[in-house]
């Protein structure tokens, strides 16, 4: 687990949902998610991502007792491939089931009723499901931090192109600056270790990452912006502190036993207060006083994360 940043560092730190939103979730700053995207998959020239359209990241079920999904970045290029960029802080039971779920809205997303002369032919663009996971998957390769999901047959060949799963455990990078081989290990690094950084590294040649250390530069923010953000820091900090306590307690308990009993209630404590209490209260103050302070309904959603709606009702 990547140890959070503090309030003293010139860079936000990635791992929080501010600093996610800001760099990968934001119209002014999609240069950025496009960069990250070609860089993972190795997209080159005329296969390269050249823009893409951010699409609902809420998607619900076909009725009102469905479940429903709510994506950290949802969006869709000019060739209709729909990408989901998702940030996970915490490792949580049935992670692989949460994956193939989230997935599958971005297949039926893509369904167009059609008539009886003239019915849906089912082909489908294909979806990438991204994980960015501060944590290591169970069972995965020790020496793999990268690791790529696709549906085969019994003799090892693909069935479809069209569903694609790309990992990356985090903590599992540890590349220093003069080992950066690849401009994907780049992004890797400059995203773990943003928060430490003093200055963009030298290693760090390409124009996009100045554009990058320009955007998460935390002196540069509003009051506002930066009230937000603190925030946000701070339940990345109590999850943290969560986690570690239950892993303490785990210890005391027995290594096999404790890890499993500690790991489960240190998440459903840290996301409980994290997520379903804590966030959506803060993210309702914050947009009563950025609204106060003049910000169009946009801006105020893009950086609360909170629906238009919403906000119009403050």
């Amino acid at each position: 687990m990547c140890i959070p940043g503090t309030a003293l560092s010139r860079y936000i730190n990635f791992y929080t949902d501010f600093a996610f939103k800001k760099i990968f979730g934001t119209e002014a700053n999609k240069d950025l998610l496009i960069s990250f995207l070609n860089g993972l998959f190795n997209l080159e020239g005329d296969e390269a991502i050249e823009d893409v359209t951010y699409l609902n990241t809420e998607q619900l079920g076909e009725n009102a007792f469905d479940r429903r999904a709510i994506y950290d970045v949802y969006c869709k290029t000019g060739k209709g491939e729909r990408f989901i960029v998702e940030m996970q802080k915490a490792l949580q039971d049935s992670f692989r089931d949460r994956a193939l779920y989230y997935s599958s809205f971005a297949v039926r997303d893509q369904g167009v009723k059609g008539s009886r002369s003239r019915p849906w032919d089912y082909r489908l663009a294909p979806v990438y499901v991204v994980g960015v996971l501060n944590f290591e998957m169970q069972g995965s390769n020790p020496d793999r931090y990268i690791t790529h999901v696709k549906l085969k047959d019994d003799d090892n060949q693909v069935f479809s192109e069209n569903l694609n799963f790309v990992f990356l455990e985090m903590p599992k990078f540890n590349k220093t600056e003069n080992e950066l081989d690849t401009f994907c290990d780049k992004w890797l690094f400059v995203l773990k270790n943003l928060y430490k950084l003093e200055n963009c590294p030298a290693a760090l040649t390409e124009g996009i990452f100045r554009k990058l250390f320009e955007v998460a530069e935390i002196a540069s923010y509003s009051t506002n912006e930066r009230s937000v953000y603190e925030e946000s820091l701070k339940n990345l900090w109590d999850l943290n502190n969560c986690l570690e306590t239950a892993e303490r307690k785990g210890k005391e308990v027995g290594r096999e036993e404790g890890r499993a009993e500690g790991r489960a209630e240190g998440e459903a404590i840290g996301l409980e207060k994290g997520r379903a209490e804590g966030e959506y209260a803060k993210s309702m103050e914050h947009a009563k006083k950025m609204k106060a302070k003049g910000f169009s309904l946009q801006e105020i959603a893009e950086i609360t994360e909170l629906k238009i709606e919403e906000i119009e009702k403050l």
